[in-house]
């Protein structure tokens, strides 16, 4: 087994390192087969003003350049789907543009989610509400949401329809979640110890929670009590500056965007793959090509993971 001293300068760049070996800050691994965890994925570079799809070697394999991108996901078709400060865009694998929501000037849009029916979610502050825009492009339905943030680009951030037609939407600076009906009926208030920028139901009904500025991940069960949780300086020499997005793998591992900052970017990694003992197994970090990564989408998961819902 090679040490983390004789390490390739793009596997130490990516935090790849072979089994019960170190990451870059010392932190030790989970014990695991001798192939090295690597994932290619999709992710928002919010500062960077880009979304992109990172190969598995950590070289950028596409990116398409957007003001202040918040969500993506990637499509059955290989299309991308995001939002960014006004709207939402489907850009196709050539970079063509081949369907755009444009929110009213007045709103700022920070989560998009796509429908099984072709519509695309999209929560957008400033105007309270969360839509579902059809193909045309138009608003196909509107769903208030009761906010009392002073700040409008505060309102909420992580918004999600789940199958049962809910909508769960992190109101950020008035530190709660809410779920709503599918006419928008208020059906619970969770409140949190921190701003939620992500809250991903699970299928046993809990809930896995990004808590932003707090420095806290949380899982939630179904009485709302914490029966998971990773800690601002639990990781040595990757502290939770700001967790953003966030998937659960089908492993039980959650990846998390850790968006660093004022004086913390460049200087720690990205984004990192956690298990439940809390031991990092992958983690990104380039900071020559990404600024502030504060959304994922990993895309190399086993066919077998996909037949289930994506947690993210």
């Amino acid at each position: 087994m090679k040490s983390s001293s004789l390490l390739s300068r793009r596997e130490f760049a990516l935090g790849i390192v072979p089994a019960l070996g170190l990451t870059a800050a010392g932190f030790q691994l989970e014990a695991r087969a001798a192939t090295p965890t690597r994932h290619r994925f999709l992710c928002c570079d919010y500062q960077g003003n880009k979304v992109a799809i990172v190969a598995a070697d950590g070289s950028i394999e596409w990116e398409f350049p957007t003001k202040t991108p918040q969500d993506c996901w990637m499509l059955p078709n290989g299309h991308v789907l995001f939002c960014y400060s006004n709207g939402a865009k489907e850009v196709s694998p050539s970079k063509q543009v081949v369907w755009e929501y444009q929110a009213p000037a007045q709103a700022q849009c920070h989560s998009c989610q796509p429908l099984p029916d072709g519509r695309v979610l999209v929560a957008e502050c400033g105007l309270s509400r969360v839509i579902e825009a059809g193909r045309d492009g138009q608003v196909a339905k509107e769903i208030k949401v009761a906010s009392q943030a002073k700040n409008m680009g505060h309102q909420f951030r992580g918004t999600r329809r789940t199958a049962d037609g809910h909508y769960w939407v992190c109101l950020m600076d008035e530190k709660k979640i809410v779920e709503l009906s599918s006419s928008g009926a208020l059906l619970q208030e969770i409140p949190v110890d921190g701003f939620p920028h992500a809250a991903i139901r699970l299928p046993n009904g809990h809930l896995l929670v990004t808590l932003g500025t707090a420095g806290k991940v949380i899982e939630l069960d179904a009485k709302r009590k914490i029966v998971w949780q990773l800690g601002e300086h639990e990781i040595p020499g990757n502290s939770l500056r700001l967790p953003a997005g966030c998937q659960r793998l089908a492993n039980g591992n959650t990846i998390v965007c850790n968006y660093l900052p004022g004086n913390f970017m460049g200087k720690q990694p990205q984004a990192f793959e956690v298990t439940r003992s809390k031991r990092v197994v992958w983690e990104f970090k380039d900071h020559a090509h990404f600024k502030t990564v504060n959304q994922i989408y990993v895309l190399d998961a086993p066919s077998r993971w996909k037949k289930g819902p994506l947690l993210r």
